[in-house]
C-alpha cells in the first residue's frame, strides 16, 4: 500500500495525515482533541481565543489554548481587529507552546464580528494583511490563516487576502468556501477552493461539508489541496477521521462501528471530561455530544431528551449503559 496524497508543509513542520481538525468554539477543547488525535488527525487547532482575551491573563481564557502534550502538533488560533494587540497575542500562545498560530478571519458568530473580528475582518483586506505581518513578525514559528470566501457575495475577496497572505509570510491558508453571510447556510463551494490553490504558491487547505470519506478525498483530488480541515462533520464521529486516513494511505476504508460501540466511546469521552473539567461543567458541554453519539440510532429522540434532563454524570452514564445493553440484546435476538 502507498500514500495517495503527499505530507502537509507548513514551514518546517510537516503534517501527516494532511488532515486538520478545525477551531470550533466550545467544542475542540483540550480533552476533545487528545481524544480525537488517535483516529489520525496531522494537526489539531484549539478554540479559537480573544487576542483582547489573552491580554488580560483570565483563567478560561488560558484553558482554551492549554493542551496536554499528546497531540503534536497543535496550533492556536486568534482572533481580533488589532494587529498589535494580535501579535501580542501571537507571543503569548507561542510560549504556551503552540507550534503554529492560527489567524481567524473565518468566524461568522455575531459576538466575534460585531467587534470586526473573525470573518468580519474581510470587509478590509489591507487590515488583514496588517494583522498578518504583525503576527508573522512576532513570533519564531510558522503562521497560518483561514478564512471564508468573504463578506457576501457581493464581495469575494478570498484571492486578495491569500495573495497578501503570501506576501506577508503566511505559511498556509484555509478556505471555507462560504460566505461569513451564509453561516452554515447552503452548500460549501468547492470551485473556490480549486480557484484559490491556483491562485497561490503556499499551501491551502480545503473546508467545508466533508462528512463521507470518499467524497472528502476526491474533492482533495479534485481541487489539488494540499490538506483537507474537518469540523462538525466528526462531532459524534470521530471515525470518519479514520476513514479519510485509511483512504490516504491506500486502504479500504474500515467500516464504522456499530451503535453499541459508538456509545462505549461515547462513555469514554464522558468519563474523561468529567475527570477533567468536573461535573458541574463537562455534563452540561456533554449534551451536545452525546446527542451527536446517537445520531441515526433507534429511539435517539426520545434518548436524547432525557440526557437533556439529567444533571449528574453517573446518571447519564447510566442510560448510556442501559442503551448499550438493549443494542446489544436486540441485536442477539435479530
Amino acid at each position: 500500500m502507498s500514500r495517495q496524497v503527499a505530507p502537509l508543509q507548513i514551514g518546517g513542520i510537516q503534517v501527516w495525515p494532511p488532515l486538520v481538525l478545525a477551531p470550533m468554539s466550545g467544542v475542540t477543547n483540550r480533552t476533545m482533541r487528545a481524544l480525537y488525535k488517535p483516529f489520525g488527525l496531522g494537526l489539531t487547532v484549539t478554540e479559537f481565543v480573544s487576542c483582547n482575551a489573552l491580554a488580560y491573563g483570565s483563567k478560561r481564557t488560558m484553558e482554551m489554548i492549554d493542551q496536554h502534550g499528546l497531540e503534536k502538533p497543535v496550533a492556536t488560533q486568534l482572533w481580533g481587529d488589532d494587529p498589535e494587540m494580535m501579535a501580542q497575542a501571537a507571543r503569548v500562545v507561542r510560549e504556551c507552546g503552540a507550534d503554529i498560530v492560527d489567524i481567524n478571519f473565518g468566524c461568522p458568530a455575531p459576538k466575534v464580528t460585531k467587534t470586526n473580528g473573525g470573518s468580519a475582518c474581510l470587509r478590509d483586506p489591507q487590515r488583514c494583511e496588517a494583522i498578518m505581518r504583525a503576527v508573522v513578525a512576532a513570533v519564531d514559528c510558522p503562521v497560518m490563516m483561514k478564512m471564508r470566501l468573504g463578506w457576501s457575495e457581493g464581495a469575494l475577496v478570498y484571492e486578495e487576502v491569500a495573495k497578501r497572505a503570501q506576501e506577508a509570510g503566511i505559511q498556509a491558508v484555509t478556505l471555507h468556501a462560504r460566505t461569513a453571510r451564509q453561516f452554515y447556510k447552503g452548500s460549501a463551494d468547492w470551485e473556490h477552493i480549486a480557484r484559490l490553490k491556483r491562485a497561490v504558491d503556499i499551501p491551502v487547505i480545503g473546508n467545508g461539508d466533508l462528512d463521507d470519506a470518499q467524497v472528502a478525498l476526491q474533492r482533495m483530488r479534485d481541487t489539488g489541496v494540499d490538506a483537507i480541515m474537518l469540523g462538525r462533520a466528526t462531532l459524534g464521529n470521530p471515525w470518519l477521521i479514520s476513514q479519510i486516513v485509511d483512504l490516504m494511505e491506500g486502504r479500504p476504508a474500515a467500516p464504522l462501528p456499530s451503535s453499541a460501540d459508538r456509545l462505549r466511546f461515547c462513555m469514554v469521552h464522558y468519563r474523561t471530561m468529567v475527570q477533567e473539567l468536573g461535573e458541574a461543567r463537562a455534563v452540561p458541554q456533554m449534551r451536545k455530544h452525546v446527542a451527536l453519539y446517537l445520531k441515526g440510532m433507534p429511539g435517539a429522540a426520545i434518548l436524547r431528551e432525557r440526557i437533556m434532563h439529567i444533571d449528574s454524570g453517573d446518571a447519564a452514564l447510566a442510560v448510556l449503559e442501559e442503551t448499550i445493553a438493549r443494542l446489544e440484546s436486540s441485536s442477539t435476538a435479530a
